[in-house]
């Protein structure tokens, strides 16, 4: 069945200097080309794109006190500019996570209830799939953009695709082709 996607939304996630920047530890090196793709995609979707960023929290609690104590440079002095958006894209609207999903209220209440959500961004095996599969449990229809988001490795972004990709018909796997072209036919 196909779906009117003039009302879709792109919800772009975690694409900030944490990964885009190569001095960070969580630097990931095939956004560039993903960030490529989302730079297509983003006049699509205008007025109705979405960033998230991740943010440590101000308080750490129980099993994160694990997380940070691996990769305590986040929360040290100074590393406030991992946080923001990409600056290419600031001024697009954003909201905040501390944990790896971003369908937290802040994105709910940005996103139409009816609206299918074209996913990307990174990581595809942690703060993608953990969005993905919270907004499939909220009864949301996700497209996963796989072309246009990234992962530490080409092995570990083709084994959460093919995680993800289990979840079909809730969750689609698609490209930045089919998107363009999907929003080209609504338009």
């Amino acid at each position: 069945m196909s779906r009117d996607a003039s009302g879709d939304w792109l919800f772009v996630i975690d694409v900030q200097p944490a990964f885009s920047d190569p001095v960070s530890p969580w630097y990931c090196a095939a956004l560039g080309s993903a960030k490529e793709n989302i730079a297509r995609l983003l006049p699509r979707y205008e007025g109705r794109v979405l960033f998230s960023r991740f943010v440590p929290p101000p308080e750490i609690f129980g099993a994160w006190h694990d997380y940070y104590a691996r990769w305590g440079f986040a929360l040290e002095p100074g590393a406030e500019p991992l946080w923001p958006v990409d600056p290419e894209w600031a001024h697009y609207p954003s909201m905040q996570s501390h944990t790896f999903s971003k369908w937290v209220p802040a994105a709910q209440q940005i996103l139409p209830p009816d609206a299918t959500i074209a996913l990307c961004g990174v990581s595809t095996d942690c703060c993608v799939m953990a969005t993905a599969l919270a907004a499939i449990d909220d009864g949301r229809r996700v497209r996963l953009i796989a072309d246009a988001c990234a992962a530490g490795s080409p092995e570990i972004h083709g084994s959460a695709l093919g995680l993800m990709g289990l979840r079909a018909p809730l969750l689609t796997l698609t490209d930045t082709e089919t998107e363009l072209a999907r929003a080209a036919e609504a338009a």
